[in-house]
């Protein structure tokens, strides 16, 4: 049985303000998440691009931006494990990506929640959910690395 929400953590050792610009610009998101995004987030608008891994750039991201507190909170909605072209994913519930930021005394304290795994229809919300819970592990690696390059 999959859980509803993936969630992770992580210490970067860069200011709230570095953070925030790499979550909510569009082009630098793009560079450690590694999407080409065809617009800059802005609130209640979709944001759409491709993904830029080799082998995968067949793979479009549609995500819709729905809170930006800035230096606080980050949050989109999107379709988790959306890879097949042929498919229109359109008519299923997203799921919610949260990007929580804090400071603390290292820098900032970054919380990855992505909540809605039981909306998934049942034949792709468990690839779906394995999928991302290994995503986001490597993405928090991907954002540690861009903000400390920085």
């Amino acid at each position: 049985m999959t859980s509803n929400s993936i969630e992770k953590h992580i210490d970067l050792k860069a200011p709230l303000a570095r953070v925030w610009r790499a979550l909510t610009d569009h082009k630098e998101f793009g560079q450690w998440f590694g999407v080409e995004l065809n617009e800059p987030f802005a609130l209640g608008q979709p944001s759409t691009g491709h993904m830029t891994a080799c082998g995968h750039e067949h793979i479009k991201l549609q995500a819709t931006i729905v809170r930006m507190e800035p230096q606080t909170l980050f949050a989109y909605t999107w379709h988790p494990f959306a890879l097949d072209p042929a498919v229109d994913y359109s008519g299923e519930t997203p799921t919610l990506v949260e990007f929580h930021l804090q400071a603390n005394a290292e820098g900032t304290h970054l919380r990855v929640l992505e909540t809605g795994f039981d909306q998934v229809p049942a034949h792709r919300r468990d690839i779906a959910f394995r999928a991302h819970e290994q995503g986001w592990t490597m993405q928090m690696q991907n954002v540690e690395k861009h903000v400390s390059n920085r």
